[in-house]
């Protein structure tokens, strides 16, 4: 690393650096993650058994200040006609479960940031841990990891789509009862959503604009193909393609030609950070105006506060996020080429 470099990655050594300072080290920074995973596990089931100890029914769930059980609730769980929640046992247990995969989740974030190696690739070579190792410089490592997180995603997102059609069911508003959905599995009307035609027009909420369970669950399903279809692929897949090569994202020496510009490391972030406040914009557009996934019943008519909330910080994480580190890895692929 050059002086200049090492000058401008200088706030690593800062109180608010955070996991940069495990950019190459893939065990210690696996660590970070599953504690952080423990975090987000335990803060909604402490908040889950909160709520639940203190519902009081008759009165709608809006009214009470509740943020997660409406989302129980849609699932269909404890749900009677109308809406109506039969006993709060569900959520509590569903809060203490919380507890114990945040403690799993814990104690393999301790391990790895304590005993475990430094770099996963100092494990036995053949180890399942091993092969989990990076290089941000290796496309063949970072599309495996990409395809396990893309198979994870996928994944969950089909016991979502099985337990709507197969299972438990979702509670639908049209009806005000708690079904099994059939899904519509028609391409053409699902992927026409992302382009804003829906319901035999043109819309600008795209797929906000689902006004029924069949299309939401169907969609579901398509995400889930879509998204387990790529996790084959990366895993399987040892190159880059050439039309990934030449995008001005990454830099690949195994990968042949490129015009990339970007520090790998960074512009992953970069991406990762822009992708999840573009989540939150279009979460935020689905919770203002998609009645069948937040339900008026639970969730109340006038949904703007926590839609605005939603909006703003996903503009925060897609302007100040991902602009910064996609100007900082420039400015680092600038000086480590000097």
């Amino acid at each position: 690393m050059t002086a200049g470099t090492a000058s401008l990655s200088g706030y690593e050594a800062e109180w608010w650096a955070g996991n940069v300072r495990n950019t190459d080290l893939s065990g210690t920074l696996l660590g970070a993650h599953l504690c952080h995973a423990a975090l987000m596990s335990c803060v909604p089931g402490a908040f889950i058994i909160q709520e639940a100890a203190r519902f009081q029914p008759g009165i709608p769930l809006s009214e009470q200040g509740m943020v997660f059980m409406p989302h129980l609730a849609g699932l269909g769980i404890a749900v009677g006609s109308g809406g109506e929640i039969l006993s709060t046992y569900p959520y509590f247990v569903i809060g203490v479960l919380h507890f114990f995969v945040a403690a799993f989740c814990c104690a393999g974030g301790l391990f790895h940031t304590i005993a475990g190696e430094a770099k996963l690739g100092d494990y036995p070579e053949g180890s399942w841990a091993a092969q989990f190792d990076y290089d941000w410089d290796d496309f063949e490592s970072l599309s495996s990891i990409l395809g396990h997180h893309l198979l994870c995603l996928g994944v969950a997102c089909l016991l979502f789509a099985c337990n709507a059609a197969f299972g438990n069911g979702l509670y639908d508003p049209l009806v005000g009862e708690v079904r099994q959905i059939t899904p519509n599995l028609n391409p053409i009307t699902l992927v026409g959503y992302l382009f804003g035609f829906a319901n035999g027009g043109w819309t600008p909420l795209g797929m906000a604009a689902v006004d029924n369970m069949e299309d939401l669950v169907g969609g579901h399903f398509l995400v889930a193909i879509v998204d387990i279809a790529g996790a084959a692929f990366h895993i399987i897949n040892k190159k880059p393609t050439a039309f990934f090569n030449n995008r001005l994202i990454f830099s690949f020496p195994n990968g042949g030609v490129t015009r990339a510009g970007i520090c790998n490391s960074e512009a992953i972030l970069s991406y990762s950070v822009a992708s999840v406040g573009f989540i939150a914009i279009s979460s935020a557009i689905f919770t203002q105006y998609c009645d069948i996934a937040f339900a008026p019943e639970f969730y109340g008519i006038d949904r703007s506060g926590a839609a605005s909330i939603q909006l703003i910080l996903g503009l925060n994480w897609m302007v100040f996020g991902g602009l910064w580190h996609s100007i900082r890895g420039e400015r680092l692929h600038a000086l480590k080429n000097k």
